[in-house]
């Protein structure tokens, strides 16, 4: 393992029993730190200091035995979970039901992607949302919302009733108080460019995706305010060699971040390679857009009436249109060290620091560090399975 350091001890003091996590090997979101503990308190991560192998009469001490403790990962379009689909169930059972579903496989951080339907049930969505939000439901800081406003050629499995144009509530739906962080992803050409700015003023981040834009509507869109793509290639016209299309904006556009779906069925691992080495991987967000699937024995759902079905770990109707993905992040995240190249490390980046960043988040998850939250995920290195995680200190088996 590369880029071992020792970092600084740091003076702390608890005013109440904590937790010392030890005897583990500590990505801290910049490198790997051995012969270190983590000090946990009050869910905030309290220090990361040499650890001398004292005993700690006043401490709760945890062996994690020399496996590997990393950020907690961070997914920005999780659709559901742990067999249920947030489009079915507003409900904070729900939520919990998909962040339990995720969180096994080491997301502590996920956005409950609420894809096209009517806006009675957007309002639905967002309510819940607010709850979770306002109760600190662990997991969920926000919301993700795709579509509805699409290109109707690029809209996938997203329900054909469901397109249309901006609704008239869509923007104080969108930046209502309580919600959290919020992603909105939308097709540039079929809304005012002033919407967008709007959404990004508020503190949105609007993210285009499901569209139709050539380079120069992509480019205009950008321009105006949005700042990601969602499942870059996917949903998009393919990049040709005389309209490069929203792809080729996204790669001129260094600032512009891409979420990146590595199952293999979305992307070949040839193509993902090729974005790795056209955008800066600390701009590459590895996302899931995960199904009901994940996180359950369910080998099949329905959406929109139209059963799903998931076999060897792609997601597709009986026609075999793509719907979603049933990948986990542990998973993309070995598959991007394993298949893209990418060193370890920044793979971990890229599920943790890197869509923590894009969301505003970087200076409270993404890393293990003094003041951060305690969001954790811890790796048996030989089987490269997530063996236990914690969210704000509390900690949970896979």
């Amino acid at each position: 393992m590369a880029d071992i350091r020792e970092p600084a001890v740091l003076d702390h003091a608890t005013t109440s029993v904590a937790t010392l996590l030890r005897n583990a090997t500590i990505f801290d979101g910049e490198t790997f730190v051995r012969d270190h503990s983590v000090l946990v308190e009050n869910g905030k991560v309290v220090s990361i200091a040499p650890d001398n192998g004292q005993s700690h009469g006043a401490l709760l001490v945890e062996d994690l035995k020399g496996q590997l403790l990393v950020p907690g990962f961070v997914d920005v379009q999780v659709n559901g979970g742990g067999g249920i689909m947030f489009n079915d169930e507003q409900s904070l059972n729900a939520l919990n039901t998909i962040v339990s579903g995720h969180r096994k496989y080491g997301s502590t951080t996920l956005f409950p992607t609420f894809i096209t339907d009517s806006f009675e049930r957007m309002q639905a969505a967002a309510q819940t949302i607010k709850e979770a939000v306002s109760a600190d439901l662990p997991g969920v800081r926000g919301a993700h919302f795709e579509g509805p406003y699409f290109s109707m050629a690029r809209r996938g499995v997203h329900a054909q009733q469901y397109i249309r144009s901006l609704d008239e509530g869509a923007f104080d739906l969108f930046t209502q108080d309580g919600l959290g962080a919020v992603i909105v992803t939308l097709a540039p050409e079929e809304v005012p460019n002033e919407f967008i700015t709007a959404l990004n003023d508020a503190g949105v981040r609007v993210c285009v995706g499901h569209s139709s834009a050539t380079y120069d509507q992509a480019s205009a869109g950008f321009d105006a305010g949005i700042s990601g793509v969602t499942h870059l290639y996917n949903a998009m016209a393919p990049m040709e060699n005389r309209e490069p299309g929203i792809v080729g904006a996204a790669y001129d556009r260094e600032e512009i971040y891409c979420g990146l779906i590595v199952d293999g069925h979305h992307l070949h691992h040839a193509t993902a390679r090729t974005v790795t080495r056209c955008k800066s991987t600390s701009h590459i967000m590895l996302v899931t857009d995960a199904m009901a699937t994940v996180g359950s024995d369910k080998k099949s759902f329905n959406l929109y009436g139209t059963e799903i079905f998931a076999e060897n770990g792609r997601l597709a109707t009986a026609e075999g249109r793509l719907a979603g993905s049933d990948l986990n992040m542990m998973d993309a995240v070995r598959l991007t060290r394993d298949e893209l190249g990418v060193e370890f490390g920044e793979a971990l980046r890229m599920a943790s620091l890197y869509p923590a960043t894009f969301m505003g988040l970087e200076n409270q998850i993404g890393r293990i560090a003094q003041g951060y939250d305690a969001d954790f995920a811890l790796i048996d290195s030989a089987s490269d399975k997530v063996v236990r995680t914690w969210i704000k200190g509390e900690g949970a088996d896979s």
